[in-house]
């Protein structure tokens, strides 16, 4: 069974950084260079609907930001580890919301919508990272 478990919420001040972590167990990465895992982060504030924040194939060549955080966070994936890194810098009270993790099989990056969580079947826990002013 596929397990996900993030790391390195918490609260911060507005302006501060946070890095979260997503270790990966459980599986295998496909041989297929055609055929490879994406991982995803997710976020979710009360009263609102889940969201991608961004989004990277494990091999590293392709990620997605959403537009509110494109110039603040970075996605990163560490292949020994199993680990995909989600570093927020100038953090603002708005990105206080509930983070998650998610990887997808079989993802082509890049292709269409390929970031939206329709596709994403394995969940983490969830980290919350609560920023205050």
């Amino acid at each position: 069974q596929v397990q996900l478990v993030e790391s390195g919420g918490g609260s911060v001040q507005a302006g501060g950084s946070l890095r979260l972590a997503c270790t990966a167990s459980g599986y295998t990465e496909t041989s297929n260079s055609n055929s490879r895992s994406c991982v995803a982060w997710f976020r979710q504030a009360p009263g609102k609907k889940r969201e991608t924040v961004a989004a990277i194939s494990t091999g590293g060549g392709v990620t997605y930001y959403a537009d509110s955080v494109e110039d603040r966070f970075a996605i990163s994936h560490d292949n020994i580890k199993a680990t995909t890194y989600l570093q927020m810098r100038d953090l603002k009270t708005e990105d206080t919301a509930m983070y998650y993790c998610a990887l997808r099989r079989l993802c082509l990056a890049g292709v269409g919508t390929w970031y939206s969580e329709q596709m994403y079947v394995y969940w983490g826990q969830g980290t919350q990272v609560t920023v205050s002013s």
